[in-house]
């Protein structure tokens, strides 16, 4: 996978993920269920980014080895970063996983 794809595949990604976590959102807020805004983003963001990714490889016929699944998690956690956006949210998402647990 070349730097360009990569780049391509992450933007992508991230665009689907904030409009899938917007839908999420909106479908626990009518359930009313109490959630962690940020947990939602990383559940989604993993999904996609490593879902994505597997359909990327799929198609591409690149053969499933221990370093392609590397990348595969590195996708899916690069997808979480880059649709949080920002600092403050990232460090708000950590707490949020202590408290969590």
């Amino acid at each position: 996978m070349t730097v360009e794809t990569m780049l391509t595949l992450l933007m992508a990604f991230a665009a689907i993920t904030s409009v899938v976590v917007e839908g999420v959102k909106k479908f626990l807020d009518e359930m009313k269920v109490k959630y962690a805004s940020n947990i939602v983003v990383l559940i989604v963001a993993l999904v996609i980014g490593c879902g994505g990714t597997a359909i990327y490889y799929v198609n591409c016929q690149i053969p499933f080895n221990a370093l392609t699944s590397v990348y595969l998690a590195i996708m899916g956690i690069g997808n979480w970063l880059a649709a949080m956006l920002g600092y403050d949210k990232v460090k708000q998402a950590i707490t949020q996983v202590k408290n969590a647990g």
